[in-house]
């Protein structure tokens, strides 16, 4: 992952916390949360602070919560039921681990050219038949916000295909926006499917 980005996050964690503080009232949480039984193995990608990781927590979910920030890692660490360490995207492996995994706004800080690479370890490393999680930024191409954090973005046919060509099978999509740590308001969807 970009150094610039994680030292952005590193620096801003309590902030960042504050604002994702309601992540765990998402509807698409609730809805992966919902489709997977007590007791289901769930990889956090890029958790963040851990709201989310800690709502899955809660509702029985045995959670393995990663991300490439020393400060969010930290503080996801903290919550109930929560085991969190450092890791980036590359670091990912394994085969058949997971019954779902929730990456949530954090692929989009990959550069667009690794996206097939990540999708393959992360297909790997679920169940047959595990649930998948992505939100990304609408757009196209790759820049910086204004407080340097690295962004690809993507357009909503373009993130069907690398899925289906991952062997992911999609079953919902959601759009939106909302302001990001930066203060800009950016357009969003998510994308729900399966193995």
């Amino acid at each position: 992952m970009d150094p610039k980005t994680i030292a952005v996050y590193d620096e801003q964690a309590v902030k960042y916390a504050n604002m994702a503080d309601n992540d765990r009232h998402d509807p698409a949480l609730i809805s992966f949360i919902g489709s997977l039984p007590k007791g289901a193995q769930v990889l956090d990608l890029g958790c963040g602070p851990g709201q989310a990781a800690a709502e899955m927590a809660r509702a029985g979910l045995v959670v393995t919560a990663v991300d490439a920030s020393t400060e969010m890692v930290a503080m996801a660490a903290k919550l109930p039921g929560v085991s969190a360490h450092q890791a980036t995207f590359d670091q990912i492996a394994g085969e058949n681990i997971y019954d779902g995994i929730w990456a949530n706004f954090c692929l989009l800080h990959a550069p667009r050219a690794d996206m097939p690479s990540h999708l393959g370890a992360l297909v790997t490393a679920l169940k047959p038949g595990g649930r998948f999680h992505i939100a990304l930024k609408t757009g196209t191409g790759e820049q910086r916000d204004k407080i340097g954090r690295f962004y690809t973005f993507y357009e909503i046919d373009e993130v069907q295909f690398l899925l289906t060509a991952a062997g992911l099978t999609v079953t919902g999509t959601t759009t939106g926006e909302d302001p990001g740590l930066d203060g800009t308001i950016s357009p969003w969807f998510t994308m729900s499917a399966h193995a």
